[in-house]
Formats: structure tokens, C-alpha cells, sequence
């Protein structure tokens, strides 16, 4: 396993050579989006408008801050990872038509997500959760906030991050992903864990 410092956009050689269980620190610029973001991002997809930040080569944050305004300038104060499967319905058309490259978030991502990542070689990866303090320090500037009419929360946040993480990749770029393979060794032994406790009982 090993370890990537990257920095944005990711091209198809940075995110390639990504393998689950090697460890990545971003620097650039990333975005945050949840549910509601992602719900406009395809909307505005499907209108034929523009989205206000290119994602291609891009890393999706899915996170909501708590953030303070102070004079003309945001400071966030605090950026954990929100649950990812809440984007699965979306992700796998994000990647296909924006180009997206890395998603962060926490809790693992499905197999239709893992299916796109493979074909558009791009990754997944998680922050630890109950860390947003630690994710705000590696926040340089906010540059930009879209769709605040959505909430703080479920805004689009355009950051400037160095050496953000660190995280975890858990679906890389072949398609493997950690959590399916996890749930499938679970769903194998039922039968043996079974029988063990029926011997507990007998």
C-alpha cells in the first residue's frame, strides 16, 4: 500500500495507479456537494446550463461546513464527511459527464459507482468521520460558495486545500471496492456462523 500526495486536477495517470487501502493527501482545489447539489449539478446537466465550477479532473467532497462569515470572507470551522451513499443515485452520471476524478466522503459507495469509476478511472476514498475540525485545517481559502439558497450545508464550497486527508482509497479505478467485498465475505460465512451457534445451543 502506498502513500500519494496529488495535487488537482487529477489526470487519468494520478488516479490510475490508485489501489484500495494506499493513502492520498490533496492539494488544489476541491469541491463539497451533498444530495442537493448533486440533484442541481444533474438539473442543470439535462437544461443545458452551465455549472458555475469545471469538475472535470476534479475531487467531490461530500461534506457541509460550518462555516462563519467574517467581513467579505468565509472561514471554515469544521468540514466531516457526510454518509456517501446518499449521493449513489447521482455519482455514477457526476463521473460520466463531469469528468469528476476522486470522490471523498464517508461509508462507501455502490455498485453502480464502483462500475463508472472503473470505466472513467476514477476513485474513491474516505476521510475519517467525527473529523471536521482536523478537515478545516487543511482548508487554505474558501474560494467561491454556489447555491447558498440550498443551505450551508448543502451549498456548493469550492476550497483551496493543502495536503487534505489523510484518506483512504476504497474503490480504485479497477472497480474494486472494499465494502462490497467486505459484505460479500460477510454474506459466505452466514451459513458457518450459523451452524457454529447452533452447536452453542445444542
Amino acid at each position: 500500500m502506498a502513500t500519494y500526495r496529488l495535487r488537482t486536477p487529477l489526470s487519468d495517470d494520478d488516479v490510475g495507479r490508485l489501489r484500495v487501502g494506499d493513502t492520498l493527501y490533496i492539494s488544489g482545489v476541491i469541491v463539497s456537494a451533498r444530495d442537493a447539489a448533486h440533484a442541481r449539478m444533474l438539473e442543470h446537466l439535462r437544461e443545458g446550463k452551465q455549472l458555475p465550477v469545471d469538475l472535470r479532473g476534479g475531487v467531490i467532497y461530500h461534506a457541509g461546513p460550518v462555516a462563519k462569515k467574517e467581513e467579505d470572507r468565509w472561514r471554515i470551522i469544521a468540514m466531516g464527511p457526510t454518509t456517501s451513499a446518499r449521493m449513489e443515485a447521482f455519482e455514477a452520471e457526476v463521473i460520466e459527464r463531469l469528468g469528476v476524478k476522486l470522490i471523498v466522503g464517508k461509508g462507501g459507495m455502490g455498485k453502480r459507482t464502483a462500475e463508472a469509476m472503473k470505466k472513467y478511472k476514477a476513485a474513491y476514498a474516505i476521510f475519517t468521520g467525527g473529523a471536521g475540525v482536523l478537515a478545516a485545517q487543511a482548508i487554505r481559502r474558501v474560494v467561491d460558495v454556489h447555491w447558498l439558497d440550498l443551505g450551508m450545508a448543502e451549498a456548493m464550497w469550492v476550497l483551496e486545500v493543502e495536503d487534505f486527508g489523510p484518506l483512504t482509497v476504497m474503490i480504485d479505478p479497477t472497480g474494486y471496492n472494499y465494502y462490497e467485498e467486505a459484505r460479500q465475505r460477510a454474506r459466505e460465512r452466514i451459513p458457518e456462523i450459523v451452524r457454529e451457534v447452533g452447536e452453542l445451543f445444542r
